[in-house]
């Protein structure tokens, strides 16, 4: 609570919220919205989201396979731990969480860890684009859509193919020629950091160059990009189920839109769990489709809840099995990574 990162996050989702979803609201068909909603519906839409979850597990199995070999069962509980983390603490401890853990049980670094952490998130970010792509066709017969944070979604889709793409060919380039890549590092380190600092930081990035080695090959960045694809349409597929329970429809292609939009601003820096700024953008991509903005809420606000508790109340359980703590796993990863 005492983090800046924490406030700033917080100051960022009640802005959303009070400039982007609240106003307009009538409250009265919201209540009603969610007092007729069809429950049940939760439990395929949370079952097909844990799905997608064993299937991250499998992408990571895959991505650390150059450095070491570990199953997805194995993996199984600390993806669960590293999106409880995510959603409960401010500034994504969640990955931090993760990468300790798979230090202190595989062996491996927190630094490489981090980097496929990071590709991942790259990953993820072009398949939130050709989600949106796919519905741009559709959305250019409706002139510019609001993306529920400032600016189109269209706007959203520039911007983001140049950011993510960019950083994703960046990437491959850095892991398809290490050689060049290391000396690269080497001289910008030499130029750019002071003396004394200079051996952590290369024992840092070596270790972070190390957790590129995934994507050495692009028939291996294919299958990585195809394992995230499968990932995000089981996604996809509880916001298709959890429909069922509300008083609208749309195609799936369109929850893919809704999909891809309010991850791709989730991105933007807000309180833990993504508050107001999934929200804001959900309900943006719905309106886009003629849905009303009381049932779009509503609709929106389950959704977030039904993937915000069960993965959080999993890796809360996890995480107390493992006996770990923020505070011990803060102290640990400043100390294993001045080792670093």
């Amino acid at each position: 609570m005492k983090r800046w990162q924490f406030w700033v996050g917080l100051l960022i989702s009640l802005l959303f919220l009070v400039f982007y979803l609240l106003p307009q609201q009538d409250w009265a068909k919201l209540w009603e919205s969610l007092r007729s909603a069809q429950y049940l519906w939760l439990i395929p839409a949370i079952a097909t989201y844990f799905i997608g979850v064993w299937f991250r597990a499998e992408r990571l199995h895959y991505m650390m396979r150059p450095i070491k070999q570990v199953p997805a069962r194995t993996l199984f509980p600390i993806v669960c731990i590293g999106y409880m983390g995510n959603n409960i603490y401010p500034a994504r401890m969640g990955e931090i969480l993760r990468a300790y853990v798979i230090k202190q049980k595989e062996g491996v670094s927190i630094s490489a860890s981090l980097a496929i952490v990071l590709i991942e998130r790259i990953f993820d970010a072009v398949v939130m684009m050709l989600f949106i792509f796919v519905n741009l066709p559709e959305l250019a017969k409706k002139g510019s859509v609001e993306s529920g944070v400032g600016g189109t979604i269209q706007d959203v889709a520039i911007i983001g193919t140049v950011l993510f793409f960019g950083a994703l060919l960046v990437f491959m380039l850095a892991a398809m020629f290490p050689a060049v890549t290391s000396r690269f590092v080497a001289w910008a380190i030499g130029h750019m950091v002071p003396a004394r600092f200079r051996p952590k930081v290369e024992g840092i990035a070596g270790k972070f160059l190390e957790g590129l080695a995934c994507l050495r090959s692009p028939r291996d960045a294919l299958m990585i990009l195809a394992t995230s694809i499968v990932i995000w349409l089981f996604e996809v597929g509880k916001y298709w189920f959890l429909m069922h329970g509300f008083a609208f429809t749309v195609s799936f292609f369109a929850l893919m839109l809704m999909n891809g939009i309010a991850n791709i601003i989730t991105s933007i820096p807000a309180a833990p769990g993504y508050i107001g700024t999934f929200e804001a953008a959900g309900v943006a991509a719905l309106q886009a489709y003629n849905v009303g903005k009381e049932v779009a809420t509503a609709y929106t606000v389950v959704l977030h809840a039904a993937l915000w508790l069960p993965i959080t109340l999993l890796g809360a359980y996890y995480m107390l099995r493992m006996g770990l703590s923020v505070k011990t796993v803060r102290e640990e990863v400043k100390e294993e990574t001045k080792a670093e």
